[in-house]
């Protein structure tokens, strides 16, 4: 997002970025990283970023489609679905420490139905 705007030339601003950094875990408690932009450019960002694509796209910038019904809602989410994934997890709750495998997986909104792309695009460390 903040890309996008500085692309169309609004200047933005971060707040609680750095803290984030240090400390994921209080993510929820601030709200999250906030994005802000001068008062004179409000109306534009707004503009901007509600035309942006909420959904997954491939590497191309095309939509992902829903093999099951065809659909242009899909979404990019991770989960815990094998054992390696789950003492990863746990590991990393344990110990204070981020994910060090995790599964990628897409959904789609219009339908529910769950798939992978390609399981060698797993993230692990």
């Amino acid at each position: 997002m903040k890309g996008r705007l500085e692309a169309d030339g609004i200047k933005v601003f971060l707040q609680d970025h750095f803290t984030i950094d240090t400390d994921p875990l209080v993510s929820n408690a601030i709200g999250g990283v906030k994005l802000k932009v001068l008062a004179d450019d409000a109306l534009r960002a707004q503009h901007i970023l509600n035309s942006m694509h909420q959904y997954a796209m491939d590497d191309e910038g095309k939509a992902m489609i829903c093999p099951a019904c065809q659909s242009d809602q899909v979404e990019l989410f991770s989960t815990i679905s094998s054992l390696k994934s789950l003492f990863a997890f746990l590991v990393g709750l344990i110990s204070g420490t981020l994910p060090m495998h995790m599964r990628y997986k897409y959904k789609c909104d219009a339908c529910g139905h769950e798939f992978q792309l390609d399981p060698s695009k797993d993230k692990s460390a």
